[in-house]
């Protein structure tokens, strides 16, 4: 999900006011049993069309104190409407407020809705924080180097009781408050809980109302707002439940607990981020090509270049969920998926938002087989089995994933990152990953 731009307001206002291994249970937002998957997928679609779309018109590093040095883990639920991202849950304040949020490493801040919210706020599954009723809170200084507002400064003292409020715009919506600092608990248990203060965060008293469930948004990016990066991580790992797997739970990892080892491990160099933001927080891979079977489609070995003004490139976002690749990449794929199966082909454009679908025999078809797909990495190989390319529900069967403008940036979305357990080690500048099934780790 892109952070597409910033506006930042300085104002004077009264409110109340080490390296950590964090377990955080993921869960992702799933459709009620009687939501069609086409119509899933067709949300989770327009959803995604929007972040590129804006991403397109878009081209805006403290440690924490007292991090707990344990792993421990959270609780997850699957009650949540239908869409396509996974949750995390955490909790802040003193006492702890917990709440869902959207995991998405294509981000950087961290927000949830705020009490008092007049009127413009996105009805949500948990109790609203109230900044007032917790004893850690505090407003974010202007000055702080954490502070949206630092560069209009321009290195002058702030004046007294500066807050900083922003309004940031993503490709599926918008959130607007005040920065602040708070606690917060990471882990279910009492015992395994890890309380971290100082989080830098964004209490929201407006936003849109696109948040699918959820309570807010982690941003996992490279920028120093993440949660990755207040943490001091280094590295962090997840492993994607299926997507139309509404029982089980997946896991986030931060820190130094956050591993992968083992003889299907393989591993790839992140691309350099351009300096410019949004760019900036992504984390680019470099795509050389693409396989069908043991055919290697006719794509050109630039076709996912980063080129030096930005443009292009792809990236790896949990916070995206179809695929999209360059049109010229994927007319290719779509050929060579099309020339393989022999059902009726249909435009299920109108249905799931997804171009190529073919027509099962009857809603309770089970779909033919087909081969793996491979994205080849520089230097690894990543293998998709058909369930994690290929979409099946009321009755037809879709290529899950669509086409984006040439020159524009590609994005590897969390459908094909399902059943895969991945680390990123952002020290190591690395991105590694295995085939898992996901809800037995």
């Amino acid at each position: 999900m892109a952070s597409l731009a910033v506006l930042v307001f300085l104002i004077c206002a009264t409110l109340a006011s080490g390296s950590a291994s964090v377990r955080v249970g993921l869960t992702r937002i799933h459709a009620d049993p009687g939501i069609p998957a086409s119509q899933l997928v067709r949300d989770a679609l327009r959803r995604d069309m929007h972040r590129h779309r804006h991403r397109s018109a878009g081209r805006a590093l403290a440690a924490a104190d007292g991090a707990a040095a344990t792993t421990v883990s959270a609780r997850t639920r699957k009650d949540l409407p239908n869409g396509g991202e996974y949750l995390m849950t955490l909790a802040i304040g003193t006492p702890p407020v917990a709440y869902p949020a959207i995991a998405d490493t294509g981000s950087d801040l961290i927000w949830t809705q705020c009490a008092p919210c007049g009127g413009q706020c996105f009805r949500q599954p948990a109790l609203l924080y109230n900044p007032a009723s917790s004893t850690t809170f505090v407003v974010l200084p202007c000055n702080s180097s954490l502070s949206m507002c630092v560069g209009a400064l321009a290195g002058a003292a702030p004046p007294p009781g500066c807050a900083c409020m922003y309004n940031q715009t993503y490709g599926t919506g918008w959130t607007a408050g005040i920065q602040g600092s708070e606690t917060f608990t990471f882990g279910a248990a009492a015992a395994d809980q890890a309380r971290v203060p100082g989080i830098a965060f964004g209490c929201s008293n407006a936003s849109s109302d696109d948040w699918n469930g959820s309570a807010g948004l982690v941003g996992l990016g490279r920028g120093a707002l993440s949660l990755v990066s207040q943490l001091g991580a280094g590295r962090f790992s997840y492993c994607l439940t299926p997507f139309q797997d509404t029982n089980s739970t997946s896991t986030l990892l931060l820190g130094p607990s956050a591993s992968l080892d083992g003889t299907g491990v393989r591993s790839t160099p992140f691309v350099a981020s351009p300096g410019k933001a949004p760019m900036s927080t992504y984390y680019y891979l470099n795509l050389t090509g693409i396989s069908l079977g043991t055919t290697a489609l006719p794509i050109s070995p630039n076709a996912f270049s980063l080129n030096a003004d930005g443009s292009g490139g792809l990236i790896i976002d949990s916070g995206t969920t179809i695929t999209s690749l360059a049109n010229a990449a994927y007319q290719q794929v779509r050929a060579a998926v099309k020339s393989l199966v022999t059902l009726p082909a249909i435009d299920g454009s109108d249905s799931t938002g997804l171009d190529l679908c073919f027509a099962l025999p009857s809603p309770t078809s089970a779909p033919p087989a087909m081969p793996s797909m491979t994205l080849h990495f520089d230097g690894a190989d990543m293998v998709l089995p058909a369930e994690s390319y290929m979409i099946s529900g009321s009755g037809v069967w879709c290529l899950a994933m669509r086409s984006q403008m040439d020159g524009a940036m590609s994005t590897l979305g969390n459908y094909q990152q399902q059943n895969m357990h991945i680390l990123y080690d952002v020290r190591k500048e690395t991105l590694s990953f295995a085939p898992a099934k996901c809800s037995t780790l």
